[in-house]
Formats: structure tokens, sequence, C-alpha cells
């Protein structure tokens, strides 16, 4: 089985036996919808596991002899290239090994050659192996029907080898949708790195007693009672109460500073349930209910909305607060208090396993600020392309307009979504590896949660992409002969998106299933 640095985790039997543990209501399911595949994993892996060390107690993991062993396959060798499950994003042992691959960089560039095709013709239908099945008839009746509109491109790549395996228009840009999304992570993690943080901070103005809320641009920032790991503003509150009275301060006039984005707030689409206004200050993405993702109306004025609610917050820390008003001027140097996002490879796996256009449009401005480039749409657009370029990867056929995907004059191509999925796995880049722990995993987490029922359950791991007209789907499978493959496939001129979507799926479970040379 061709799962890359499955070394380090035969070293982590630890934490699968955890793993299995968690998941094994799910695991037990997939068992029972995906027989053929699991056993096929079944007895390719377990080899692979065999220097696993024992349970203490067999009963923690025997809820059935099957389903025993699909957990430890599935945690070990599928669960390597998904996730999320490491609390902080990035897996340990992913850190743990980041140095010592260092010296492998040179042979990444031999993979680039043939994975962006940089050599050989742009449009390849793979021959099989002698008495294999051509990659092409299978994929081509798939990928032909009317269920897929008007036009489609596709792209198979083995991930290991960096070898084309299929592909069809490879270079022609269509509306990506929310695939653009493993665009922004690329570009974002190569340009502040797996564990950077965004914080929110206050700060008092100078010998006055007026205090800042600082907005640092954390799209993950909660006002909820229960943070569930993520910055609290409910937190910086309590902190912020506790250093002013230790000032002597027990009154202050509270404004809100959001100067460090530019640009307009409001996506071109207007005033949509999937997205709020764009702004440096947010909590709980300007949700009007206790949900998490998932569209929902938003507040009008997300920076107002949070820093009514921290005003409500030092009130009932025991400071008497006026306000608040947006601040006038630069943000005062002076800090309070303050409190900082998970790592942004935690923010990188909930924006693609939920799909979340908050955190993506987000992304892009911290992505722009970094480049150089002013915290706006444009400056996001301008910076993701920039990213990419300076990672080496084909941007022939592509523009960028957003983050999200959400705008329709995005354009990507299925070479240049399989190139980011290779270039995610590949030794000289391990800061990349969060874009691919947080791939939704068929029936079991995120926007893959409800689909694969009957099909690749476990095997598939991709981004999902909707818009009216628009399917598509790229990530990584498993297939016949142990390999894995990254791919995408991009419809346009779809009418029904239920029919598309099934399509799609029925294409990725048939990559699971194949053995084509």
């Amino acid at each position: 089985m061709v799962v890359p640095e499955l070394g380090p985790w035969r070293a982590a039997g630890p934490r699968v036996r955890r793993i299995a543990s968690a998941v094994r209501p799910r695991l037990a399911h997939a068992v029972r919808t995906a027989k053929p595949q699991v056993t096929r994993l079944i007895s390719t892996v377990r080899p692979l596991l065999a220097d696993l060390p024992r349970p203490r107690s067999l009963s923690t993991l025997r809820y059935t002899a099957g389903a025993a062993t699909a957990g430890l396959v599935l945690a070990a060798g599928v669960v390597t290239l998904s996730g999320p499950w490491d609390a902080t994003g990035q897996r340990t042992a992913e850190r743990d090994r980041a140095t010592a691959l260092e010296h492998a960089r040179g042979a990444d560039q031999d993979r680039k050659s043939v994975v962006w095709g940089k050599s050989g013709p742009a449009d390849t239908r793979q021959a099989p192996a002698a008495g294999g099945t051509a990659l092409a008839d299978v994929l081509g009746p798939l990928l032909g029907s009317a269920a897929l509109g008007e036009g489609h491109t596709a792209v198979v790549v083995d991930a290991a080898t960096g070898k084309r395996l299929y592909s069809v228009g490879p270079d022609k840009g269509l509306t990506p949708a929310s695939t653009t999304k493993l665009a922004t992570a690329a570009a974002a993690l190569n340009a502040l790195g797996p564990d950077h943080r965004f914080t929110t901070r206050t700060a008092l103005r100078g010998d006055t007693s007026e205090l800042v809320l600082v907005g640092g641009g954390d799209p993950t920032l909660t006002a909820h009672a229960k943070a569930d790991g993520w910055a609290s503003l409910r937190t910086l509150a309590t902190r912020t109460a506790k250093a002013l009275r230790e000032r002597g301060i027990h009154k202050i006039a509270l404004s809100y500073d959001t100067t460090l984005y530019a640009g307009p707030a409001l996506h071109p689409i207007g005033v949509n349930d999937n997205l709020a206004p764009v702004s440096a200050l947010v909590a709980d993405e300007g949700r009007t209910d206790g949900s998490a993702s998932g569209p929902v109306r938003r507040v009008a004025d997300p920076a107002q909305d949070a820093a009514r609610k921290f005003a409500g917050f030092l009130r009932a820390a025991g400071v008497d607060t006026t306000g608040p008003a947006p601040a006038k001027g630069a943000a005062p140097a002076e800090s309070v208090a303050s409190v900082s996002s998970p790592p942004l490879s935690a923010l990188v796996e909930r924006m693609l396993t939920n799909s979340d256009n908050d955190i993506a449009e987000a992304l892009a401005r911290q992505t722009a600020l970094a480049s150089g480039q002013p915290g706006s749409f444009a400056g996001g657009a301008k910076a993701i392309a920039g990213q990419l370029r300076k990672l080496g990867l084909p941007l022939t056929g592509a523009a960028f307009h957003d983050g999200s995907g959400l705008d329709r004059d995005d354009r990507l191509t299925a070479g240049l979504l399989t190139a980011i999925l290779v270039e995610a796995g590949t030794p000289g880049h391990p800061g990349l590896r969060p874009l691919l722990t947080g791939l939704p995993i068929a029936h079991f987490t995120g926007t893959l949660s409800a689909r694969y029922a009957d099909g690749a359950a476990g095997l598939v791991h991709a981004k999902t992409g909707t818009l009216t007209g628009v399917n598509t789907l790229a990530g990584t499978v498993v297939d016949q002969d142990g390999r894995l493959l990254a791919f995408a496939f991009l419809a346009s001129g779809t009418t029904d998106p239920m029919a598309a979507q099934s399509a799609l799926d029925k294409t990725a479970t048939a990559l699971s299933a194949c053995g084509c040379g």
C-alpha cells in the first residue's frame, strides 16, 4: 500500500489505539457499507501493522473481530492522510519528522515535470499495464454522464510517483466553486506557516480611559460560553478586567479597531447566508444562531456585534463600560490583554472539512498581508496566486477573485488542483500537510459525511464544490493496487446538482475499485 510516511505511525501505536476507540461506532458502520474496500485494505496493510504493540486490554477494541481490524487499518492506513484527529490540527508525528525529511527536496523536482505536465502531452489517457484495464475505459463513461453538464475536466495522478495517469483538459480553467479553498489553504500555509496564530487584543489609548478592542483577523474567535479550544471573547474580557483593576481603572469607554483589513467587507455576491461581511473583528462568524458551520443569516456589522458582546462581558467582570464605538486613529500600542487562535493548521482543517467560507476569506486576507498586499478581496486573490507561483505550481488557466470560491469568475484547472494535493504530500513541504488532513472523509466527516453510504466510505478524502450549474470534487483515494491517487473532477453547466454530485461520487468510487495498472 502506498501511504506516504507510514513509518512514523508505527511508532504512534498508542495514538492509533485511541483513534480507533474514539471512532469505533462509525468504523463499524463503514465496515458494513464498504466491506469490499475494507477487505482489500486489511489484506494490504496487515503486514505493515505487525510491529504495532498490542493493546493492554483487547476488550477496548473488541466490538467485532472484523471491525477491530478495520479500525486499525483505517486509522493507520487511511486516516494518516485524514483528520483532524490531533487537537492542535497538525499531527505531532508529522511535525517531528519535518526536519528529517528536508533532505528529500531534491527528488521532488523530478516529480514536478511529470505531475504538472512539463513534459509529455497535456491531454493523456494512460494505457494499462499488461492484463489491466485502461483508466480511460473506467472513467470515460462515468465522466461522460449527462448529469455532468456541458463540459468537464479531469486529472488523476499517482501521488507517490507523480505520474499522471489520466487527464482531460488539464489546463482548461473552469469555475471551481469551493475547491478554491485548496488553493487558499496552500497559499496561507506557505505564507504564514502551520504554527501561525491570530491574536485579538485590548489596548489603552494613551492616558485616557478609552479601551480599544483590536481585531486581529481571527475568524474562529468565539463568544460562546464553551470555547471548545478556540480563542474566547469571554476570556479576553476576564483578562482585560483583571488587568484594568490592577491599574486602578474601573470605568472605561470601549471602542473597536478593524483597520487590519482594507477594501469592501461585502463579497461581490452581496448579502448571503454563506458568508458574513469580512472583518478583522468577528465573533462566531457573525452567525445569528448557535451553529458553527453551514449557511445561516449573519449580522450586518460583525465588528460592532462582537464589540457589544465584549462590552457585556466586561460589565459582568466588574468594569463599568460605555460604548462601543468605532475607534479613531491608529490602534494604540499599549496592550492590556490578548487571546490567540489555535495554530493555522487547525483553522485550515476546519475550513476544508466544513467548507467554511468565512475562514477562507479571512485566510486570503491574512495571506495578502503576509505577502505585502492590502488585506482585501483583490489583495487576497493576488497573494494566493503569488504564493502558488512560489511553490512552482502551474497557474495556466487559473484566475482568483476570492478565497472561498463563491465568486463565479474564479477559474482553476484540474491540473492545478492535483498539483496542490501532490505538493502537500511531498517531504519537502511538511507545512502543507494540514491541506490533506483537513479533507472531508467519505461518509465520515464534514461535507462528505452524508455521501458515499453505498460507495467508498472512508476511502475517498476530498474537497467538494457546488454552485448553481457547477459541481467539483478534488482529493485523494487508495485504489485496488494500493496506490494513493490524487484526483480532480470539474463539471460546468450541470442542471441537477444532486445528480451531478452522485455522478462525481460514482467516479471517485470507481477509482477506489480500479486496478488499472
